[in-house]
Formats: C-alpha cells, sequence, structure tokens
C-alpha cells in the first residue's frame, strides 16, 4: 500500500484529504456498530493559559475577556434598553497547535514541497494556506487502535528520546488484540502525556515517539492518522542528529497522513480499551494549518 500512497498519485492530483479517503461509509458504520456500552472517553486536555508550547514557532495561549455584563449592561441601558442583559465575551490569541490538535496536511513540507506535489511557495500565504488546510480534514468517525507501548515497559513511561520501534509497535497490537486494518487511526500510549500541564518544561524538554521506521510501518497499515500522547508524535530529540522533525515530513508531506498530538491516553489503556469507535471533528479554520480538537472514544 505505501508505494502508492507515496506517490501522491492514488487519488489523484487534485487531492487535498490524502489518507482521509480511507474512511469509507462501511469503515464508519463498522465502528458506529461496535459501540455497546455507549461510554465514553474523552481524550482531549484542557486548554487554557499555561499550556506548554514550542517555542519559538509556537506563541503562549491568551484568553481575555473582552466584552463583560458591566460594560454590556451599561451600554444597553444607553440604547434604552431596561432588561439589563449582560454580554459575557472573550478575545483569544493562539496558535492552532495549543493543547490536544490535529495538524492539517499543509503543515509541513520537505524543502519546497508540500502533499500531492503542492510548492509551499504557492500556497503558504500571510493570511494562511490556499490549500491543503484543515478546513479539508474530513470528519473522522472509525476504529482507533491503541497501541500501549508504555505498557510493554511495565505501564509508566517511556524517556525522552526513545524512538519506538516497529517491532514494538506489532507487540502492542498483539497484546491489543487487534490487527491494524485500512482506514483506522492509530493511537500510542508512551506515557509521556502525564507530564502536560504538570511539568511543562519537562513535557517539552524531550519525548518517547515513533522514527520514520515506525511512522512508515503505521503507514504501509493504511492508518488515516497517527496519534499520541505527547507533543508531537515523533521522538524527540531524534536518535540522528542531524534530522529534526522528519515524521512530520514523511506523514504529512510525502503519505497524506494527519497527525494528533497531546493525547490522553491514560484512561483507555487502563481499562484496557483497544480498539474502540473513535470520532474526532476538526473546526474548519480556512487555511489554518492545524486545529484543536476533542477527540472521544465511545465503547
Amino acid at each position: 500500500m505505501s508505494g502508492l500512497l507515496h506517490s501522491h498519485a492514488q487519488w489523484g492530483p487534485t487531492d487535498q484529504i490524502g489518507a482521509g479517503n480511507l474512511l469509507t461509509p462501511e469503515r464508519r458504520l463498522a465502528a458506529l456498530g461496535s459501540v455497546q456500552q455507549g461510554r465514553v472517553y474523552d481524550l482531549s486536555h484542557e486548554i487554557a493559559m499555561g499550556a506548554p508550547y514550542m517555542a519559538p514557532n509556537q506563541t503562549p495561549f491568551l484568553m481575555s475577556i473582552w466584552a463583560s455584563w458591566k460594560d454590556s449592561i451599561k451600554r444597553r441601558r444607553g440604547m434604552g434598553a431596561r432588561n439589563d442583559a449582560g454580554t459575557n465575551l472573550e478575545r483569544i490569541e493562539m496558535t492552532t497547535h495549543v493543547g490536544t490538535h490535529i495538524d492539517a496536511l499543509g503543515h509541513f513540507s520537505k524543502g519546497d514541497m508540500l502533499y500531492n506535489g503542492n510548492r509551499a511557495a504557492d500556497v503558504v500565504t500571510d493570511w494562511g494556506l490556499t490549500r491543503l488546510g484543515i478546513e479539508n480534514a474530513p470528519p473522522m468517525i472509525t476504529r482507533g487502535v491503541l497501541f500501549d507501548v508504555a505498557g510493554l515497559d511495565g505501564g509508566a513511561h517511556l524517556s525522552p528520546g526513545r524512538a519506538i520501534t516497529p517491532d514494538e509497535l506489532k507487540r502492542a497490537a498483539d497484546t491489543g488484540g487487534f490487527a491494524v486494518q485500512p482506514g483506522d487511526i492509530a493511537l500510542i500510549r508512551t506515557g509521556w502525556g502525564r507530564h502536560f500541564g504538570v511539568d511543562n518544561a519537562k513535557y517539552l524538554h524531550g519525548e518517547p515517539g515513533i522514527d520514520v521506521a515506525g511512522a512508515r510501518w503505521l503507514v504501509d497499515q493504511g492508518v488515516v492518522a497517527i496519534g499520541a500522547d505527547n507533543m508531537a508524535v515523533e521522538v524527540l530529540p531524534n536518535p540522528d542528529g542531524g534530522l529534526m522533525m522528519p515524521v512530520h515530513q514523511f506523514v504529512l508531506a510525502e503519505c497524506g497522513v494527519y497527525l494528533i498530538e497531546n493525547l490522553m491516553l491514560e484512561e483507555l489503556a487502563a481499562d484496557r480499551v483497544s480498539a474502540p469507535c473513535f470520532i474526532l471533528l476538526a473546526t474548519k479554520f480556512k487555511g489554518a494549518t492545524g486545529a484543536p480538537v476533542r477527540p472521544v472514544a465511545i465503547v
């Protein structure tokens, strides 16, 4: 499968959704049909001031009240209103890569090249992406498969700079009792998510995650997206000191597979939920390189 996927020709020269094409009605029905209990697992962190961010590319999340009940009541009284209707409204400044979020296919380039032969010089403008923005990402309703790699090591967490191998992914799948199918979304538990918002300096200093070999194995199975309980999905720092963010380049720019970052996977792992129905809907910020999301697993 990977030969086709990497060629960019699998879904035609105008395609903007990449592996999202694997989200078929049959896959949606199978995932929804697997739900028996109606129990929902929230896989997202709260977004708040103080959330970790990777400087200098990312900026801090800031929120302030833009209009308050006092001001709006006073203004409306001046307009003749008698019912003291108070409005509270905030203003937010952020990157779309804060908290639990999904990367658009246009988020990363390999040199000047984005997914499906698009040139960054043609697509990236001062006001967003003209192609491959997050508004193109389809609603994701499919099976999520939990690779509890930390569980293979005793259930705690892996160490920064620790690359997860294809063999470990296979072992985690075997332990979880599933075989990856085209259209699945991979959820990788490293255990590192326990530091999110608790010790941001530690969380950002490095992380365990997949390297390109692990990413290639997942792509070869036909996954739509790869998510993890860390900041970047991939191992940081890369074991090869001359490479930075190669998984992002390979997965997004070469393969058209999405990345989901800063997931919360502890509860799923504790309950040994390995293959739930997974739902993720990305807000359609036109031209954005990603979007905060609230993914859920349902069993």
